[in-house]
């Protein structure tokens, strides 16, 4: 174990990307920041528009019902107890809580007939974020590699001086990188971006050192290189390589500080998107795509609603409501709406019928899914349900389909393959159709 600026640093595959940057005493602040920034594959040379992912994560799965597919005419132990709003878009319906979104549903493409066959949180969100089941529901890590991490390998970031690939507040469930190693999983923000006094640590020198020292420690760093990757067969040293140029560009630079600096935001923008937690951590979304961060993703728990779901949907549908579409229209009215791309979603819904707790469980059968920008063809509903959401009715898509079109949106060719744990090359996905209605 080594102690760094006084915190314990354990050599382990456990190891985090935060605590990699924590190793400011020994490189860079100390530049094993830089394995874990991304070890990029080349663009071989070819331009590319600078486009962008903003990942929704609503963490627990959310119902379809009370959201984006309600179904006023259903019987009352299936409409459940909330009523529906007008969108402006004629014939179109939402969740009376969903009033922002309703607002601007000419900016919105929503699929109401996606479908998976598991009701398994951990199964389900490795299939959402990988286009894979998970092969063993009691395991923690990714069998595959995540969305953001295939773009963190095969894109890097947009702009030097940011990462390719970041999450609020922490990685999502199954949003790590797999057998592609450390170097590809995100860099955590940490925090809440609402609270008062928000700040991203590591994004700065040790007050110990100037440019001269640090320019000794990048010498010394290329000579202790070699030993880490000799004695680490987990990954952990192999994520601090020759891209360490990256993490020095991060570290000395002010792109990355500037962009994480959410209170540089005037008081209008941030009160457009709330000053609650997921208002403010899809604002920093903005923030980072615009500084030329390529793959956000933004953790929003707390649907898992099995018990009293009108009350647990009106504690928390509001602030997502007015935090998402604050979002969209933002990148619209920033000219963004082409380059950057919005998804959100759960890993599954909720079952169709309230169960006896007045809540509803899961639902892989059925999930709706939001999508925004990317300049996709929006005001417009994809598919349909059965007159009790229950089952898709017409326009079936699954997971995979979405991630088809978010590859497709970044120039990532999903037929692509890499060599998975056992040196088998596998696709980064194998059903790789994307959603034709949106393109």
């Amino acid at each position: 174990m080594l102690t760094l600026f006084g915190r314990p640093f354990k050599c382990c595959d456990r190891v985090s990307r935060r605590d990699l940057i924590r190793v400011g005493g020994i490189g860079m602040c100390g530049l094993s920041l830089a394995g874990l920034l991304r070890a990029r594959a080349a663009a071989k040379g070819t331009e590319r528009r600078a486009t962008s992912v903003i990942f929704v994560e609503l963490a627990g799965g959310p119902t379809h019902i009370e959201t984006y597919d309600p179904k006023p005419n259903a019987p009352i132990e299936y409409r459940g107890p909330l009523g529906t709003i007008s969108t402006n878009l004629p014939g179109v319906q939402f969740s009376e809580l969903m009033v922002q979104q309703a607002r601007i549903m000419a900016k919105l493409a929503v699929l109401r007939a996606v479908t998976h066959s598991s009701s398994s949180h951990g199964t389900s969100a490795h299939l959402t974020q990988t286009g894979y089941y998970l092969r063993d529901p009691q395991r923690r890590e990714n069998d595959m590699p995540c969305a953001g991490s295939i773009t963190s390998q095969l894109r890097g970031p947009n702009q030097i001086g940011v990462p390719a690939y970041v999450a609020i507040p922490q990685v999502m469930r199954f949003g790590g990188p797999a057998y592609f190693g450390k170097r590809f999983s995100p860099f955590e923000t940490g925090g809440d971006p609402a609270a008062s006094k928000f700040e991203v640590n590591n994004l700065s020198l040790n007050a110990s050192l100037n440019l001269e020292r640090l320019s000794d420690r990048r010498s010394l760093l290329s000579a202790l290189d070699g030993q880490r990757r000799a004695a680490d067969a987990q990954g952990t040293g192999a994520a601090i390589d020759h891209f360490s140029r990256e993490a020095f560009d991060m570290v000395t630079g002010d792109r990355a500080r500037r962009a994480f600096q959410i209170d540089a935001e005037n008081d209008t923008t941030r009160d457009r998107y709330g000053r609650h937690t997921t208002g403010q951590s899809l604002l920093l979304a903005r923030r980072l795509v615009e500084a030329g961060v390529t793959f956000v993703t933004v953790r929003v728990g707390g649907w898992d609603d099995h018990v009293q779901i009108e009350q647990r949907m009106k504690d928390k549908g509001p602030a997502y409501d007015q935090g998402l579409a604050a979002l969209i229209e933002d990148i619209h009215e920033r000219g963004l709406n082409r380059d950057v791309l919005v998804v959100s979603m759960g890993e599954f819904g909720r079952t169709p019928r309230i169960n006896a707790n007045a809540g509803r469980d899961h639902w892989g059968t059925l999930m709706s899914v939001v999508l925004a920008g990317g300049g996709l063809k929006v005001g417009q509903i994809v598919g349909s349900s059965n007159d009790k959401g229950e089952t898709p009715q017409d326009l079936p898509y699954r997971p995979e389909n979405i991630l088809a079109t978010i590859y497709r949106h970044l120039g990532i060719d999903p037929q692509s393959t890499f060599n998975d744990f056992s040196g088998r090359p596998r696709y980064i996905l194998e059903n790789r159709a994307f959603v034709k209605e949106l393109i």
